[in-house]
């Protein structure tokens, strides 16, 4: 027994790097997943670098360089337990994105800090910060694009990919849709946004929460709406815009959308909803907001909320009236100059205000296109301003290839048009009137729906019984609510896109002449660049009609560096040098080291002689390597075998219909010494096995297609009894002893002698058909993974199951043993790769990241990599590290992780925003109304209840110290030169017990640090403070220390006073 009770140990597989994915807004449907990093020459456009969010990272793209990113941003992925290397690329998925990136200016100082905030899926914000200085080198040095965790690899910039971010925990465990910088506050300052201090996320929980970079905490969230948040925009619309005031008091305020339905308007002052917008048929998707003069301190702030009805409504936002009549009242009563006729004005005044001075939104009208353009009535999925002048705005709809282009006209240009509209309606009343005096009611009726313009209808009810001298005053002094959305907002056209769109966004910098660019994420994976620039031409008659023409092109796209659809299969080159991904309608080569796509070629081809000279596209399914790594073989679901060459990118031999039903797998039997060809199996769901044998071109042969490259001839055709699965070659050496297996869909597992195809075992035991199998290189094992979730390892000796494994909770798709160990991987549909024993039966790790099903994976020659793929298009890389794991450890960590989902979840509902979203919502109604709209952002959690002891504990262990102190002085008394010295503690770390407290409170993190406090009993809160006063007036870590005590007196006034 004592053998058994030995652990066996193995080295630890992290993830190191992923590759293959530009953009993941597709899966995650947020609205920012696109940014632009500033860079010190703004006004040459080409050198800014684009920033999407895929999947576990950030990559950059430089819009005008080659296909590869120049720049990844991700973070370590900490396990618990201090296991692992620390330095694995994280599990997580990132959702949204914002970039505090200053004013766009071209003078951005070489140590000027770029701050990129991210949401993630687990509920966690993180900020990353970058230099401006590593920007600008970014273009010839690839900033992180790298990471590797094998020993003795090049660790260039490995301080930049892992740099720690700073992490904000607050929304439990629901995934973070949308993060907004609050960029307003601080445009005054000469650095632009280099001081942005203030941070919005919204969960999908429905709770905002506002974040102070600077102390790294949260200062509250909010509570009121009942679905995800979609949008926040931080808003500040000074108070003299209204027309009555002289004040510039500005409004701190907050947007959020939701798609409850509602968009509501928070004033941060007060930490309170101050205006709910109620009027969409539909959850609101997303929002807009920007002040179109061009200035942050621009009067013209429209917000455009786009909603699932397919409408995008435009709102004309206002400081609230209360404050610019506060302002007013203020200065009156101080100069106390107040005249009866100022009175008046200020009742006239008051009487204006009672109704809505809180409300800081009206409401503009709808955004549409002309009518001879034809519109969508899908739900709007993302709208954009160009920041940072505000004069374009963007529209996207879902399912849609289209971004609608609007341009926002300036205060006189829509004045004229308000002006125009006006003198067209009164001259259409005026109609209407002349028609009523003649005609009955009907007649009237039939006057109204033919006179009146589309835009204008609901309108027409209200000023209807106006009179003309009335509408004339109106025209003159320009009232701010009688501008329409279009008077304002101007269609200049649609930029159509090759392939859906999921996300957009406008780059920051205008080209000459006034143009602009905008970058869309597409849903095939890539990314393409689109110009909008003024026709010249046509120049001369817009002037007479105030309408400018644009033209609308592509520029580029960025295609090769991603995978349309999701990845089928994946094979390793023998050098383990390149790597080759197949998917629907393309291959693609890579450069495994560096991560990069050395050629990207798609799977059509002009050579089929049933459709000579017409260029036919294929599905790949599965993939090898020739031996030499320069060709590679695809089968597909047509029944073709491809060759490609790499070198060339050029299909060099086609083998037509070499099934009649799809390739479902092929493998390659590598030439032994006394055998020198190569040949090839494959299996398909024609129910038939065929033997191929790879021979060169001959330059004789008239139906040549390439000299000199390989081409395989059909030997020897294998039938089955139902289509079959997978196939794969044993390992054996000797030709005598050499198997294939052959899985088939009626569940079973067939073994035959490859120089005969003679039968040697059946296999059963699976209750769904084995997708893969493999042997291990002695040919002592079997391992099969089935769609029933199992993995069962049989003996080949004489055919016995040995053992059956669970672990997956999806279909198994794909097996691969590591050379010269009894050690697998499998891959499945639930999105995880798991490495197992073949000789103990264990699971040894469960490797997660992958955030769809995986198709496939390939292991290394060596075993130091393993690359895995799947429907979310990526391709992961996971690195055997120095580190040891324990299996025991790993039940343990799995069990832990188990426990705390579930407390998590037991914790999260306990939030006042749930009960307020308790089921039976009508009934709470009244309640609902007395609930706090805001409470505090950070949540209680295991941590700081874990460092609120640490503190406790280091109180004692101080005060006991101090005791001990003074009874050594007392004892040392009178003895004059005989006096010992009085050791320093070690349970101190040998500091002074004052420092020590010191120590533990910087130890815990900021943002925990007040729950951590709220623990600590009274009875030690007298004894911190204490610690406290001695600290401050030694002058040591003064602001942490004001900030606890302050904080402390705060909630114990009471007991202290």
């Amino acid at each position: 027994n004592n053998h058994n009770k030995m652990q066996h140990t193995y080295l630890r597989y992290e993830c190191a790097d992923s590759f293959g994915l530009v953009s993941s807004a597709g899966t995650t449907n947020a609205t920012k997943t696109l940014g632009f990093l500033p860079n010190n020459n703004t006004l040459n456009s080409s050198s800014s670098i684009l920033v999407s969010t895929a999947n576990s990272q950030l990559v950059g793209f430089s819009l005008r360089s080659d296909q590869s990113p120049c720049l990844k941003i991700g973070h370590r992925e900490l396990l618990s337990g201090g296991v692992g290397t620390r330095l694995a690329l994280n599990s997580h998925e990132v959702i949204c994105l914002d970039i505090a990136n200053g004013n766009h200016d071209s003078n951005i100082e070489k140590n000027t800090v770029v701050k990129v905030a991210t949401g993630w899926m687990d509920g966690t914000v993180r900020i990353f910060e970058l230099f401006a200085s590593e920007l600008t080198e970014s273009n010839s040095s690839n900033l992180g694009c790298v990471h590797s965790l094998i020993q003795g690899s090049s660790k260039t910039n490995e301080d930049f990919l892992t740099r720690e971010p700073l992490v904000l925990k607050g929304h439990t465990n629901s995934p973070v849709r949308s993060i907004c910088f609050d960029r307003i506050a601080n445009s005054s300052t000469v650095s632009g946004d280099a001081l942005v201090s203030r941070l919005a996320s919204g969960g999908s929980d429905g709770v905002v929460i506002i974040w102070d970079i600077v102390a790294e905490t949260g200062l509250f969230r909010l509570l009121g709406h009942r679905g995800p948040i979609t949008d926040l925009h931080f808003c500040s619309p000074s108070a003299s815009s209204l027309p009555y005031t002289k004040t510039s008091q500005n409004f701190d305020g907050l947007v959020s959308s939701s798609q409850d339905g509602l968009v509501k308007v928070w004033d941060l002052a007060a930490q309170c909803c101050t205006q709910t917008l109620a009027g969409h048929k539909g959850a609101v998707l997303c929002s807009a907001m920007a002040s179109v003069d061009g200035q942050t301190k621009g009067t013209r702030w429209r917000c455009i909320t786009g909603c699932s009805d397919g409408q995008a409504r435009v709102w004309s936002i206002m400081g609230p009236k209360r404050l610019a009549f506060n302002q007013d009242k203020q200065e009156s009563i101080d100069t106390e100059e107040m005249t009866n006729s100022s009175s008046q004005d200020v009742d006239v005044a008051k009487s204006n205000v009672n109704m809505n001075d809180d409300d800081v939104f009206s409401f503009m009208g709808v955004l549409s296109p002309p009518p001879n353009v034809a519109a969508s009535n899908e739900k709007i999925t993302s709208i954009q301003f160009q920041y940072p002048s505000g004069k374009f705005v963007g529209v996207l709809r879902a399912n849609s290839k289209n971004i609608d282009l609007y341009k926002v006209r300036n205060k006189a240009d829509s004045l004229r048009k308000m002006q125009r509209r006006l003198r067209r309606k009164r001259e259409k009343v005026g109609k209407k009137f002349t028609a009523a005096a003649t005609e009955d009611e009907g007649g009237k009726k039939k006057g109204k729906k033919r006179g009146i313009l589309e835009d204008d209808d609901d309108d027409d009810e209200n000023n209807k019984d106006q009179n003309d001298s009335e509408m004339i005053k109106d025209d003159l002094s320009h009232d701010i609510n009688q501008t329409k959305a279009s008077d304002e907002f101007q269609y200049i056209g649609t930029a159509r896109a090759s392939h859906k769109v999921k996300s957009f966004t406008f780059a920051p910098y205008r080209e000459k002449g006034g143009g602009i660019r905008i970058v869309c994420a597409l849903a095939t994976n890539s990314l393409e660049v689109h110009s909008v620039t003024k026709n010249t031409a046509v120049d001369t008659i817009a002037q007479n009609d105030e309408t400018d023409s644009y033209i609308i092109s592509k520029l580029s796209s960025l295609d090769m560096y991603g995978h349309p659809t999701g990845i089928r299969s994946i094979a390793i080159s023998s050098n383990d040098v390149l790597a080759c991904t197949v998917s629907k309608s393309m291959t693609k080569i890579w450069n495994v080291a560096t991560r990069s796509c050395v050629r990207s070629l798609p799977l059509t081809t002009n050579l089929l002689q049933s459709s000579k000279s017409k260029i036919s596209t294929f599905y790949g399914l599965c993939t090898a390597f020739f031996p030499g790594d320069s060709h590679v073989i695809v089968g597909t679901r047509e029944g073709h075998l491809l060759i490609i060459d790499i070198a060339s990118g050029d299909t060099v031999y086609i083998e037509e219909n070499a099934h009649e039903g799809a390739i479902w797998s092929l493998d390659i039997k590598r030439p032994t010494a006394g055998e020198t060809g190569v040949s090839i199996v494959t299996g398909s769901a024609d129910k038939s096995v065929k033997f191929w044998d790879v021979e060169r071109q001959d330059e004789d042969d008239e139906e040549v297609i390439a000299a000199g490259h390989p081409m395989v001839v059909h030997m020897r055709t294998l039938k089955t009894a139902d289509d079959v699965v997978a196939v794969r070659f044993s390992h054996s050496l000797d030709p005598t002893k050499r198997m294939v297996f052959v899985s088939t869909l009626d569940c079973q597992i067939k073994v035959f002698f490859d120089d005969t195809l003679k039968f040697f075992l059946s296999l059963y035991g699976h209750s769904l058909p084995a997708l893969a199998l493999d042997a291990s290189d002695d040919d002592t094992i079997l391992a099969s993974g089935g769609a029933d979730k199992t993995i069962k390892i049989w003996g080949l000796d004489f055919g016995d199951t040995h053992k059956t494994l669970y672990g997956h909770t999806d279909s198994i798709t794909d097996l691969r043993f590591v050379r010269r160990t009894h050690n697998f991987f499998t891959s499945s549909k639930d999105g995880s790769v798991r490495f197992w024993d073949g000789d103990r039966f264990e699971q040894i790790l469960s490797l997660n990241g992958h955030t769809a099903e995986l198709n496939c994976l390939a292991v290394s020659r060596t075993g130091a990599f393993v690359l895995s793929g799947g429907m979310d298009r990526q391709v992961r890389v996971w690195e055997r590290t120095q580190d040891i794991v324990f299996i025991e450890e790993e039940k343990e960590r799995a069990l832990e992780a188990l426990f705390d989902g579930a407390d998590g979840n037991r914790n999260a509902d306990k939030g006042t925003a749930s009960i307020m979203r308790a089921e039976g919502d009508e009934e709470h109604d009244d309640e609902a109304e007395n609930e706090p709209q805001s409470e505090a952002a950070v949540r209680r959690s295991v941590l700081s209840v874990s460092s609120g002891d640490r503190i406790m504990e280091a109180i004692e262990k101080s005060d006991q110290e101090l005791k001990d102190l003074a009874t050594f002085n007392k004892s040392q008394k009178g003895k004059g030169e005989k006096a010992k010295q009085r050791m320093l503690n070690p349970l101190l770390l040998g500091m002074e017990p004052h420092q020590y407290i010191l120590w533990v409170l910087r130890s815990v993190k900021s943002a925990e640090l007040e729950q951590s406090l709220l623990v600590i009993p009274l009875s030690h809160i007298e004894r911190l403070l204490y610690y406290l006063i001695v600290l401050i007036r030694s002058g040591r870590g003064v602001e942490l220390c004001s900030r606890v005590s302050v904080f402390l007196i705060k909630i114990h006034q009471n007991q202290v006073s």
